[in-house]
């Protein structure tokens, strides 16, 4: 579904990724594990048309896009759950998933969507009038990722899902990632918390300094002396 080829990307003078290739397979779950500052945030702007792609491609359905506007590129189906949750702290938890219905598929079923958000977090339901700046931490997550779910994406992008969670609420909301994704959904998600991405995804990248380390299956890298070493803590 999506394809990154030599991808180099970066900020005004400065390369932050560099000759970057991974393939995120139609209905799978791709984890991208690094460090801080490895380069994870980058490539996701990347893809979503935020950050100067300087050469490479990024194809989705075999189309490029590293040179389209964002909202091009969200009206096409990749839709992104960003690291901050990025929120309209002074608007209800109803009007934040409204707010999520950008796409014209997702303005004409907004209440199929809704309801399934609803299915996936019940909590939002239950306080869909309060503000969203009320909300814990773990249930702002829940909102963030409800408002991208409600745009029907056709690719769901993760930054960071776990950052400063509580364990519990982590489990609920890698519990809900593999459920979209067994509900017909592509799903790329960038963390930290390798033990999580290892246990959910299929095959996994791993980004330092800016390039791949790292590739293979969950299960070849969670078997990886320089991986239980590095970010397991084995």
């Amino acid at each position: 579904m999506l394809e990154i080829r030599t991808m180099t990307a970066g900020y005004g003078r400065v390369d932050v990724l560099r000759d970057v290739s991974i393939t995120v397979p139609d209905r799978g779950i791709v984890g991208l594990l690094g460090p801080n500052g490895a380069g994870k945030s980058t490539l996701i702007r990347s893809i979503s048309g935020l950050t100067q792609v300087r050469s490479g491609e990024i194809l989705f359905e075999g189309k490029q896009i590293q040179t389209r506007a964002p909202e091009d590129i969200v009206e096409m189906g990749i839709i992104q759950v960003p690291q901050g949750r990025m929120l309209f702290p002074d608007l209800s938890i109803e009007d934040n998933l409204q707010l999520g219905a950008y796409r014209t598929v997702a303005r004409r079923s907004f209440q199929k969507a809704l309801n399934q958000v609803h299915a996936y977090f019940p909590i939002l339901r239950e306080r869909r009038q309060q503000r969203a700046g009320v909300l814990s931490g773990g249930e702002q997550q829940m909102l963030a990722i409800g408002r991208a779910l409600v745009a029907q994406p056709r690719l769901l992008i993760l930054d960071e899902p776990s950052l400063g969670l509580a364990p519990l609420i982590i489990e609920t909301i890698f519990d809900v990632i593999k459920q979209v994704n067994a509900d017909g959904l592509t799903v790329l998600v960038a963390e930290q918390n390798a033990m999580k991405v290892l246990q959910t995804a299929e095959t996994v990248y791993v980004l330092e300094n800016g390039r791949i380390a790292h590739a293979g299956t969950s299960h070849e890298l969670a078997a990886s002396k320089t991986i239980q070493q590095s970010y397991l803590g084995i």
